[in-house]
C-alpha cells in the first residue's frame, strides 16, 4: 500500500507558476513510479506527467511539455510538479499518483490515488 498526500494548490495568475508536493509513505519510496494526473468537472480525469522509479526517466502531457517539470525527492519520500506559465486551461484537480511498478508507464494504470488539490488559473 502507498499513502499520498497533495499540497501546494492555489490561486495564481495567468503566467505565474506553482509547485506541487506529494508525501508518499507505505512503501519504500524508490520501488515505484509516480505521476501526476488532473480533472475538471464533466470530464475523465487526464495524465498530466510521470517519473520512474530512478527518476531517470520522465513522460509528460504533450499540453504540458516545456511547461511543467516533474521531479522526486528520496530524502523527504516526496514527488513534486512544478507548474511555470500557466494558463486558465490548466485550471482542475491535481492527483498524485502511484503505480505498482518501477516502470513509468505504468503510471498511467496508477493503483494508489491522493486527495487532489485544487489549481486555479484566473485570466
Amino acid at each position: 500500500q502507498v499513502q499520498l498526500v497533495e499540497s501546494g494548490g492555489g490561486l495564481v495568475q495567468a503566467g505565474g507558476s506553482l509547485r506541487l508536493s506529494c508525501a508518499a509513505s507505505g512503501r519504500t519510496f524508490s520501488s515505484y513510479a509516480l505521476g501526476w494526473f488532473r480533472q475538471v468537472p464533466g470530464k475523465e480525469r487526464e495524465f498530466v506527467a510521470a517519473i520512474s522509479w530512478s527518476g531517470g526517466s520522465t513522460d509528460y502531457a504533450d499540453s504540458v511539455k516545456g511547461r511543467f517539470t516533474i521531479s522526486r525527492d528520496y530524502a523527504k519520500n516526496t514527488v513534486y510538479l512544478q507548474m511555470n506559465s500557466l494558463k486558465p486551461e490548466d485550471t482542475a484537480v491535481y492527483y498524485c499518483a502511484a503505480a505498482r511498478s518501477k516502470n513509468f508507464l505504468s503510471v498511467r494504470s496508477a493503483a494508489y490515488w491522493g486527495q487532489g488539490t485544487q489549481v486555479t488559473v484566473s485570466s
